[in-house]
């Protein structure tokens, strides 16, 4: 839903952002007629999934889901993935997580998320928490989940 959202951004004008690919290295490659076969493993951790500028700000984030109805898991989130969440708000951009959670969509910034880790001894982030501190993301048709709203509510 999130690619087809940056999509009708795009096509719209409001913003341009991407799924950034996943660095693979390709070990190895069969050809068996019509199929391919190939081997191959990461070959770096990767940050975020999704970059892109919106009213001239960079933005970086990545979507998360939990089957969990009480709370999200930290252990979802990659220390590397905090550290760089950190960069990026150091340097001025705009950084958070779509979390997907009971049914709804919240789009949490990266200070907020930044300090209940900082401040909390939890392993999870409770879902009154989400309520709370997050955005939640109305659904739509056409963009599909419209995050840039939330944006506008968090950032400008």
């Amino acid at each position: 839903m999130i690619d087809e959202t940056n999509k009708y951004y795009l096509l719209n004008n409001i913003a341009i952002i991407y799924k950034k690919p996943t660095p693979i290295a390709i070990q190895k490659t069969e050809y068996a007629g019509k199929h391919i076969k190939t081997t191959g493993f990461l070959k770096a951790k990767s940050t975020l999934d999704y970059v892109g500028l919106y009213k001239g700000r960079y933005l970086d984030f990545d979507a998360k889901s939990t089957l969990n109805k009480t709370a999200f898991s930290l252990s979802n989130i990659g220390k590397h993935q905090l550290a760089h969440i950190e960069n990026i708000i150091n340097h001025g951009g705009i950084s958070f997580l779509i979390i997907e959670m009971n049914m709804g969509f919240f789009l949490l910034r990266g200070e907020s998320l930044i300090d209940f880790i900082k401040n909390n001894e939890r392993k999870s982030i409770p879902y009154d928490y989400m309520k709370a501190n997050a955005c939640q993301i109305k659904l739509g048709i056409n963009p599909k989940i419209d995050y840039i709203k939330s944006i506008d509510e968090l950032y400008f």
